[in-house]
């Protein structure tokens, strides 16, 4: 299992985030991160969501790597935004922005896009870390039944939707909502849980370890 095998080799696995629903997608599969979240403001001139999702977890996961003094690390940034009609639509700034955020997404299909970075930062001769990189990102589409006011009301007076990208969370009580997804249904959790791992592993073994 890849937990062993970091833990064999004494890497450090740290996951650049705060949260809950990424630490769980990875518990799933056996491997318990370090939870050391960045703080760094997130900023980004891209110009598309697949680039800004990508640009924004590579800030995200550098933060922390070069940060961390104890290595070998491979740290994971992650970043998800919801695309409608062109438009990023962020975490709501108050219940009002949530509810306006869901009419909008109700009936309507929209796409999800969650970049990840990894950095691997290894201690090379002399002090100097050995620093290799990987960033990727997923998008999936997901289609939303239509929505009565009464719902979209009671989802919001739950508090829930306030903590996530586009006011709803696709593995709670929003569930009962989703038509249906093309892609990849953890990217729209918050992390690309398969690729990840792929990914992770590219990283690790691409020196023939």
């Amino acid at each position: 299992m890849l937990q062993q095998y970091l833990t064999r080799r004494n890497i450090r696995l740290v996951l650049a985030s705060a949260s809950p629903r990424r630490k769980e997608l990875f518990h799933q599969a056996g491997l318990f991160p370090e939870i050391l979240p960045s703080r760094k403001e997130e900023r980004s001139r891209a110009k598309t969501p697949a680039a800004l999702v990508k640009a924004l977890s590579k800030t995200k996961a550098e933060d922390i790597a070069f940060s961390v003094k104890e290595r070998p690390a491979l740290v994971i940034g992650a970043d998800t935004i919801v695309v409608l009609d062109g438009r990023v639509l962020g975490k709501p700034k108050d219940e009002e922005d949530a509810a306006r955020m869901l009419r909008s997404l109700s009936g309507r299909t929209h796409h999800v896009y969650t970049g990840v970075t990894l950095v691997l930062s290894e201690e090379e001769h002399g002090g100097t870390p050995d620093i290799r990189e990987e960033s990727f990102f997923e998008k999936t589409a997901v289609e939303v039944y239509p929505l009565s006011e009464g719902e979209i009301s009671a989802y919001v007076e739950s508090g829930d939707p306030l903590d996530k990208a586009g006011a709803y969370g696709i593995q709670g009580a929003f569930g009962q909502y989703i038509r249906g997804i093309r892609g990849d249904y953890t990217s729209v959790v918050g992390l690309p849980l398969g690729r990840t791992i792929w990914e992770m592993k590219k990283l690790l073994f691409q020196k023939g370890e």
